[in-house]
């Protein structure tokens, strides 16, 4: 039986304690929360189910070596080092990302150049021929993440970022992140217990991610390739094996998963997304105005959605358009549970209403507060009473 190893998945601030809990769930041992990071153990079969299921994470990597440093000359002597030839052949292809917390080296781009140069002498030097670089489709793509004099070699198994699930063929202006918007949803709570609807949906992320959810599809399950898959040891039969046992629990849905937005063009988009992802049958978006709407029955409802911020989107009159957000709310959607994240905390105070809980979270490089609104039916006052 293979011996188990230790892994790192990296995600977004404020999904730690999410993308842990799913590796924990997944079957993963010694899971750790770090900063943007959750540290585990597994074996290769948990390494590939862990790209195939995790919404959360961004990227799986594998530490094949760690050592201090102190110069450019270090990292250079250590790296070659490595026996690189059993993880890629002379004929193949990387890449280099790095990472750098040091006062001693703070220039990412010239420690990944330190790297490769490393990489590809050992390769010559050796057999006469060496890798070329592939930055986009590499038969290797290695990390290495440097915090104050402690290098950390690893090997990248997801390829691309997990955020590019592989459904998305038509985008529009400011899309979230696809690990943003589940994150998000699984932050809400909502796994499929009742309605969904993002009233502002722009290209149907959160409501693809919210029907994967619902229905535990792998999320990844539509990517065309993973990391390992280039990799010499890849093993193809064990790989098919947990896609078809992750396929085997997928479940039945018995509610609806719906958006709406404004724009013709947009809601075009968004329903190829839906289609490419093979969710029609659970997703339906509509051309309408969310300020013009309301709720379509007496049923719990869950509304989840990410609002132009006036940063990437502009928007006419910023402070009108959030309190138009309360009123329709307050007015339109009783007995539903509102969530909605933005980076404009002045407009976040023209809603009108206060919110019930608020999550720190970072949509790119904007920090950014996931907000709750409990709309209740009647007055607070009698909801509260009605409990006792």
């Amino acid at each position: 039986m293979e011996k188990n190893f230790k892994m790192l998945a990296k995600t977004l601030y404020g999904l730690e304690e999410l993308l842990a809990d799913e590796l924990r769930k997944l079957g993963a041992s010694h899971v750790e929360k770090g900063t943007r990071n959750v540290t585990f153990e597994g074996d290769t079969g948990f390494m590939y189910k862990a790209n195939l299921c995790c919404r959360t994470a961004i990227k799986i990597l594998k530490p094949i070596s760690a050592f201090n440093v102190f110069t450019e000359e270090d990292l250079y002597k250590k790296v070659y080092a490595i026996p690189w030839e059993q993880y890629m052949q002379s004929n193949g292809s990387l890449a280099v990302d790095a990472t750098v917390f040091s006062k001693q080296f703070t220039h990412s781009k010239f420690i990944a150049l330190k790297t490769k140069d490393a990489i590809v002498d050992r390769f010559r030097d050796n057999q006469g021929e060496r890798p070329d670089v592939d930055l986009d489709h590499p038969t290797l793509r290695i990390n290495v993440h440097i915090d104050r004099n402690i290098c950390t070699i690893s090997l990248d198994s997801s390829g691309q970022s997990l955020h590019k699930r592989g459904y998305k063929v038509a985008s529009t202006y400011a899309p979230i992140n696809e690990v943003l918007a589940a994150g998000m949803i699984m932050l809400s709570g909502w796994n499929g217990q009742c309605d969904l609807l993002d009233p502002m949906c722009g290209s149907g992320t959160i409501l693809t991610e919210a029907a994967m959810i619902a229905c535990n599809i792998p999320p990844n399950l539509n990517r065309d390739e993973f990391g390992f898959e280039t990799w010499p040891d890849f093993d193809v039969d064990l790989f098919e094996l947990i896609e078809a046992a992750a396929l085997k629990k997928i479940r039945d849905f018995h509610f609806k998963v719906y958006g709406f937005d404004k724009d013709p063009v947009v809601v075009k988009k968004a329903k190829s997304n839906v289609k490419s992802a093979n969710l029609q049958e659970f997703i339906e978006i509509r051309n309408e105005d969310f300020f013009q709407s309301k709720k379509e029955n007496d049923k719990y409802l869950y509304l989840v959605f990410n609002p132009p911020y006036d940063e990437r989107l502009a928007i006419e009159d910023v402070e009108q358009f959030y309190g138009s957000i309360g009123t329709t709310l307050k007015h339109g959607y009783p007995g539903s549970q509102a969530w909605m994240i933005t980076s404009n905390m002045e407009a976040l105070k023209t809603v009108g209403l206060k919110p019930s809980k608020k999550i720190k979270l970072y949509n790119g490089k904007l920090e950014s507060k996931f907000v709750k609104y409990d709309m209740y039916e009647g007055s607070k006052k009698t909801k509260k009473q009605s409990i006792f």
